[in-house]
């Protein structure tokens, strides 16, 4: 069976609630069975986002979109620098002997053709 997967509101509610059914006298096996949830999945959930409040899970969430962006930004900037440069660079000299001189139109000077 495949694991449920919880937003990240979802889990705070989960560990806020179950901190608040323990403090009431609620057994910790009965605090499980009624989030639908094993001893394990707690500690897990604890463990990864225990720590956080919502509005800092919120920020959270929001600079992590942020970094996706800016990630994309800068892996488009290196391509586009990279085809650049490629470009930019004088051919090497297999690519000129390789280089079908006879579609040049005869209308170009000499001296372009010149390296």
């Amino acid at each position: 069976m495949p694991r449920k997967r919880y937003k990240l509101e979802e889990i705070l509610q989960h560990l806020r609630t179950f901190e608040l059914d323990t403090g009431e006298g609620l057994a910790v096996f009965d605090a499980y069975r009624k989030l639908g949830i094993t001893e394990e999945t707690y500690y897990r959930l604890k463990k990864e986002d225990g720590g956080l409040h919502v509005d800092q899970a919120k920020r959270l969430k929001a600079l992590e979109q942020e970094s996706l962006s800016f990630k994309r930004i800068v892996a488009n900037n290196a391509l586009d620098l990279l085809i650049l440069k490629e470009v930019a660079s004088p051919p090497s000299p297999e690519t000129i002997q390789r280089a079908d001189w006879s579609r040049i139109p005869a209308s170009v000077p000499n001296h372009y053709l010149r390296s």
